[in-house]
């Protein structure tokens, strides 16, 4: 008979077996289309490594599952242990690896990328957490670290007529430049089902170039003031205008609007505004974009846990699953990321409530594209956990930190995961304090 424990090492083998936004906000958001540069060296340094390919310049797309989704009804299923609650176990396109039946679709594309089921944090906290894994960092009360998409945005350069860094759905806890600038902040939407608000003028297009002529008088009597000796590189002010004029004339804006697409593919999504985001997702990365976070809520189930883990699953599958099937579809798995994973896991133990509660000793992120390694599992938890035990990461095999994590799909992307940069005080910050997790990157 099997036990918990064989189950475990065998999971553990398993690891190594591998086959409304103002107009005032679109100001301030578009100006970041114009501010992304980087210094030659820097590129030419890159390079060298092995870490950028100007043909296809690399991008993400953050699946973020805010709120804490449970591992054990999701990605790392124990089914029939005192731990497993009310999953079944099904099998998936990597032979011998097993997901929740709550996620039949995303089963069938397990292939294209890493299972990490080993992600350990140190902040059980949301928003502590969210920050923690967002920026690879802990909270510091004397820094704000920039997110995913700020470090993409700021070591690459390209010229985009729409932000580059893109947020649907932000929620309030929403990714931030951070000490790289303000610039470097996401440009937010919420559900793309049909064309971004206020990036079309409402005026006819004389007087609105009137308008823009008048604005241009202003902002040169107010520079030739006596008393201002004002440095337009800090306030921005022009740049940010001439950036969303860019934008709002920009044929690239209808990425946002999934209408656009056939009804089969808009239903291949589902009919949630979830679903839409992620189809909106592809289109922004088709036409440039390099960092979109697309996030679904629901998972902070510290009551009935079985049913909103299956109720917030049921959006996710089918939409993870078609924004896998057209990236891989399109050719675009090997220039996009796609990152599935939230700020923390749900305890092995069921509550009083038949609930869960926060974990960030052994939770679940899915990576595929970019160079990971496809089919691979890495990392395990036990089936049979001491669940009262004061060193719960004794129950998981080849733990990794968010920190390794962060490391590594800043790698994946060609960003110097290890390079420093310079804070606006001047003090020195590595992009990421941890190493990138070698074994699935291919």
């Amino acid at each position: 008979m099997t036990t918990s424990n064989d189950r475990f090492e065998q999971s553990r083998l398993l690891c190594n077996a591998s086959a409304h936004l103002s107009r005032r906000t679109l100001l301030g958001a578009g100006g970041g289309s114009l501010m992304m540069s980087i210094l030659a060296s820097r590129l030419a340094r890159a390079d060298e490594r092995g870490e950028t390919d100007p043909a296809k310049p690399k991008s993400v797309i953050l699946v973020w599952l805010e709120g804490g989704p449970s591992q054990l009804e999701t990605f790392d299923p124990h089914a029939g242990t005192k731990i497993g609650g009310e999953v079944t176990a099904i099998e998936t396109s990597v032979k011998g690896l097993q997901i929740a039946d709550t996620l039949p679709h995303v089963a069938q594309y397990m292939h294209l990328g890493s299972l990490v089921r080993s992600v350990t944090g140190k902040e059980g906290d949301h928003e502590r957490a969210i920050y923690n894994v967002r920026t690879g960092f802990r909270p510091d009360p004397t820094l704000i670290h920039p997110g995913i998409g700020a470090a993409l945005c700021q070591a690459t350069s390209d010229g985009l007529d729409i932000p580059r860094h893109v947020s649907i759905f932000p929620g309030q806890f929403a990714s931030r430049g951070g000490f790289l600038g303000a610039a470097y902040d996401p440009f937010k939407i919420n559900d793309p089902g049909g064309s971004v608000p206020d990036v079309r003028s409402y005026l006819e297009p004389d007087r609105f170039d009137r308008r823009i002529e008048d604005i241009a008088l202003v902002e040169k009597q107010f520079a030739a003031g006596r008393l201002r000796d004002l440095d337009r590189s800090r306030t921005l002010h022009q740049t940010a205008t001439t950036a969303a004029l860019k934008m709002m004339s920009s044929d690239q804006l209808d990425a946002f609007d999934v209408t656009n697409e056939s009804a089969t593919v808009q239903e291949s999504f589902g009919d949630t505004p979830f679903g839409r985001g992620c189809l909106a997702a592809a289109r922004l990365i088709e036409v440039g974009v390099r960092c979109v976070e697309v996030t679904l809520t629901g998972w902070d189930s510290h009551v009935a846990n079985h049913s909103l883990q299956s109720s917030s699953c049921k959006v996710l599958d089918v939409a993870l699953a078609s924004l896998l099937a057209r990236l891989q579809e399109r050719d675009m798995l090997d220039h996009t990321l796609v990152v599935c994973g939230g700020e923390f896991g749900r305890t092995p133990k069921i509550n009083a409530a038949e609930g869960r509660d926060h974990w960030p000793h052994g939770f679940s992120t899915f990576l595929a594209g970019c160079g990971i390694r496809q089919g691979h599992v890495h990392g395990a938890t036990a089936s049979d956990p001491d669940l009262e035990s004061d060193r719960p990461l004794d129950n998981v095999a080849e733990p990794v930190t968010v920190g390794d994590l962060h490391a590594t799909i800043l790698k994946s992307v060609g960003v110097p995961f290890d390079e420093e940069l310079d804070t606006p005080i001047g003090r020195p910050m590595k992009r990421s304090d941890g190493q990138p997790i070698q074994a699935i990157l291919a």
